[in-house]
């Protein structure tokens, strides 16, 4: 009974392809938050992606997507040089799931951004402008990582070349995700 429920919440967030609250997810198959969380953390251990983001669990890049998901290095210092950085991602046609950071005491730690266009870019940084948020990456010397939406090999293509023309890529990352 406990496995087909994680293989239909496994369903519903693929078919959403936006955020479902653990609220939703325990009124629909009638247990309890907790065994919601329990849940979501076997999910994960079968090898699904599933980020907590402040709307719900999903599964990014699920609904509707002809791409695929890649982990990518960058390091840049700054509001304006992450303004630039979202901005040749999205204008690339690439969707930025997250930002991580390796921090030396306290391990990987992994933000839902989940930005696609030019106006999710400028939402973000009027926000971050707003309330003078320092990004995760000056934890780190600058230093993050993005898992990113890919539609196709050419807008990964173009993407690396506008980081490395500003100097913002470091290198592509194997198995992050």
């Amino acid at each position: 009974m406990a496995e087909t429920r994680r293989q239909q919440i496994i369903e519903m967030l693929k078919k959403r392809g936006e955020p479902i609250t653990g609220s939703e997810l325990s009124k629909n198959f009638q247990v309890s938050r907790q065994v919601i969380v329990q849940d979501i953390a076997l999910i994960r251990a079968q090898g699904y992606q599933v980020l907590a983001t402040p709307n719900g669990y999903m599964i990014p890049g699920e609904k509707e997507s002809t791409g695929y998901l890649k982990s990518i290095l960058c390091k840049h210092g700054g509001y304006d040089e992450m303004e630039q950085e979202l901005t040749i991602m999205v204008d690339a046609g690439i969707k930025i799931i997250d930002v991580i950071v390796h921090h030396p005491l306290y391990g990987k730690i992994r933000k839902s951004l989940n930005i696609g266009s030019r106006m999710d870019v400028e939402d973000f940084m009027r926000n971050v402008r707003k309330d003078k948020a320092e990004p995760l990456s000056a934890l780190t010397g600058g230093e993050h990582m993005h898992t990113l939406e890919i539609p196709s090999d050419r807008a990964f293509q173009r993407m690396i070349e506008g980081l490395k023309e500003k100097g913002f890529f470091v290198k592509e990352i194997e198995k992050e995700l």
